[in-house]
């Protein structure tokens, strides 16, 4: 039997204040990667995803596996001071709250610090510092404010993409902040404020898009109408009415794929 091999985070211990998606996906990739990430929930219902339906039925059992459970009301004097016993003994807090939320609740980066200052203290909003930091955000809301959506629908009908793409980036960005500032730990010994955000996470992801338009000085269009990079990047129709999408990205690649499906005369045939 071969031998088990420990996962990289073992022994790390996480809190997590995480709620919908952004948060949950950060301390779900920390626990997949063996962290001990505990849940906060609320008392009574806990996390609204608990109880969604339809749509959303598989979100809670999804971002939340590997996770332990704790009930705390963070509103009570008590129920605070559980909570900053437990920062004491933790190494990472992850929080996805409201803008402001922490700070009314008597827990954010500047109290908790001072528990512990070797605490990675973990904050994913909807914005970054700055004009808009206090507005509230959701996955769709940025995916349309900062142009996925109209890269991913047809001329003049945005489109939400398939997925809660730019939740589970941001809360992944989180991770790699984590991550890094846990290396940085082991050489100073302190612990710091790492932050993550929706509306950055999407800018990331059209920055392709942004670059074109500043090289070309034209805008985009969205990847439905786009010209192609490559000569064959689309979807066909086989004989028995199925779809295929064929990428073909090098004159190498054209080669084996015309000896794979028996077109060796199109090797040669540049029309």
């Amino acid at each position: 039997m071969a031998e088990r091999l420990n996962l990289p985070l073992e022994g790390i211990r996480v809190l997590e204040l995480g709620h919908a998606v952004m948060g949950p996906t950060c301390g779900m990739v920390l626990a997949d990667m063996g962290a001990e990430v505990y849940k906060v929930e609320r008392t009574g219902s806990g996390d609204d995803t608990r109880h969604l339906k339809g749509f959303g039925s598989g979100f809670f059992t999804y971002f939340n596996r590997n996770k332990k459970s704790i009930s705390i009301d963070l509103k009570t004097e008590t129920g605070k001071d559980i909570f900053l016993k437990l920062v004491k003994r933790a190494d990472v807090l992850i929080e996805n709250f409201g803008p402001g939320t922490v700070d009314r609740l008597g827990i954010g980066f500047d109290v908790c610090c001072k528990h512990n200052p070797r605490l990675i203290y973990c904050s994913l909003k909807g914005f970054m510092p700055g004009p808009y930091e206090k507005r509230p955000a959701l996955d769709e809301v940025v995916q349309m404010m900062g142009g996925l959506a109209y890269m991913t629908g047809p001329k003049g009908k945005p489109l939400r993409a398939g997925a809660s793409i730019t939740d589970i980036l941001g809360g992944s960005y989180g991770v790699i902040g984590i991550l890094a500032a846990l290396l940085q730990r082991q050489i100073t010994g302190k612990g710091q404020l790492v932050q993550a955000t929706l509306y950055e996470s999407v800018a990331f992801l059209v920055g392709q898009h942004m670059a074109v338009a500043a090289i070309s000085g034209k805008a985009p269009l969205p990847m439905r109408e786009r010209g192609r990079a490559w000569s064959i990047y689309d979807l066909f129709t086989t004989a028995d009415k199925k779809l295929v999408f064929i990428g073909v990205t090098s004159e190498r690649h054209w080669q084996r794929m015309c000896k794979v499906f028996g077109f060796s005369d199109w090797i040669k045939n540049e029309q």
